[in-house]
């Protein structure tokens, strides 16, 4: 949701899929698989560096 009103990459998204018709809701649904899309290689990286130091 902050994201929404602050990101300027995320506010784009939001009008881009606006524009494509879709709900509050149904945007809600895609800007949480967007998210996880960035943030997981993310976190898979940081845990298999934390994995390797003994």
């Amino acid at each position: 949701m902050v994201r929404m009103r602050s990101e300027p990459r995320t506010r784009a998204y939001v009008e881009r899929r606006t524009q494509e018709g879709r709900s509050t809701k149904e945007i809600h649904r895609c800007l949480k698989r967007y998210i996880v899309r960035e943030l997981y290689p993310l976190i898979i990286k940081d845990l298999q560096a934390a994995s390797v130091v003994p």
